[in-house]
């Protein structure tokens, strides 16, 4: 017998605070049915941090301006409501309906300017695809994987209901005013070269987008910065000198004990090192080769690109730090002639 179909969840709307509520809006994935939107109060409205994954509707299924409608309703609020957009990154999760409430709300979209890992693939979505394609190919997955990929993500929806640059860079000094305060920006690349976390001191209150989650996990856009693990991992240390005492994270509820997760964080970055390390100790491997000595257990419920990315970003930091090293076939470049590229430890320390 098949699986059932899995029944798609409805956009839904609480308050967690005075004046704070949780939007907890559907995503078309299996592992991640949900994210989050939060809307403060703010002048006669609010301030929407974050807006959920863009989708047109289709038979069946209302669309994403519909779930965020009936969550928003939940709250007593509506779309029309909201005087200011607020992205902590350019992920369609978190970005995917900026442009479509922008538009309907006539309100601004203030989000930091790295934002290139999004509008890059939404304008030339071919070349992206390609390029993911070869980087791929040169951590040594085999072609018929390969195409696969390609053939179902070749009508993938982006889920971006178009690209908009922001009216305001969100960087440090810029404070969005809200009923509950100000909120400080503080720059935490690593899960994205966009994002940042805003803090609100005197109720030490942390929006954190997917620097912090409930469920402690990792994720890395690659591909836009030298070091995502290495950002990541002093992006901790910003959020951890703020002292939040409550962190609203872009999925799941609301956690008290942000320093449990902060070093959570750390101890499960430490662990994939360390176990990356260990493997190309012994023999050099590809990053395919390395994916399920290390993540057996996750292949079952995580994409197998997912867990791939995280393995060439552990790589990166093992050899930005001086514990690992590229072999160049043929004392070429990387992936010459059609060779994977093959990781090895170290023979030497960092200088």
């Amino acid at each position: 017998m098949t699986e059932p179909a899995r029944k798609r969840e409805l956009g839904r709307g609480e308050r967690v605070l005075p004046g704070v509520y949780r939007l907890r809006l559907p995503l078309p994935w299996p592992g991640v049915p949900h994210g989050n939107a939060w809307a403060v109060k703010a002048g006669d409205g609010v301030v929407l941090f974050d807006t959920g994954y863009h989708e047109r509707p289709r038979e069946g299924e209302p669309g994403s301006m519909v779930q965020l409608e009936r969550a928003l309703g939940q709250c007593g609020l509506t779309v029309e409501d909201i005087r200011l957009v607020v992205c902590t990154h350019a992920h369609s999760d978190h970005y995917g309906q900026a442009a479509a409430i922008v538009a309907r709300a006539g309100c601004e979209l203030w989000m930091h300017p790295k934002y290139e890992h999004m509008s890059i693939g939404e304008q030339d979505p071919k070349a992206t695809m390609e390029r993911r394609i070869e980087v791929a190919r040169q951590s040594g997955v085999p072609e018929e994987p390969l195409r696969r990929f390609a053939e179902e993500r070749e009508h993938h929806e982006s889920g971006i209901s178009g690209v908009i640059a922001p009216d305001r860079e969100l960087v440090p000094g810029v404070v969005v005013q809200t009923h509950l305060g100000p909120w400080e920006v503080y720059e935490t690349p690593g899960h994205a070269p966009s994002h940042v976390c805003l803090f609100q001191p005197e109720r030490r209150l942390l929006i954190s987008g997917d620097h912090l989650l409930g469920r402690i996990s990792l994720f890395f856009d690659m591909g836009y910065s030298p070091d995502p693990v290495g950002e990541f991992l002093s992006s901790l240390d910003v959020v951890e000198r703020l002292g939040a005492r409550l962190c609203l994270a872009g999925h799941g509820r609301t956690f008290t004990d942000v320093h449990a997760h902060i070093a959570g964080n750390r101890a499960l970055v430490a662990e994939r090192l360390e176990k990356v390390e260990g493997v190309i100790a012994s023999e050099p491997l590809t990053a395919f080769e390395i994916v399920p000595r290390i993540y057996s257990e996750e292949l079952a419920s995580h994409g197998g690109p997912w867990l791939l990315s995280e393995t060439l970003a552990m790589l990166i930091h093992l050899e930005a730090t001086g514990r690992a090293e590229r072999i160049r076939p043929g004392g070429g470049h990387e992936g010459e002639g059609g060779s994977p590229q093959r990781w090895r430890a170290s023979t030497h320390a960092a200088a």
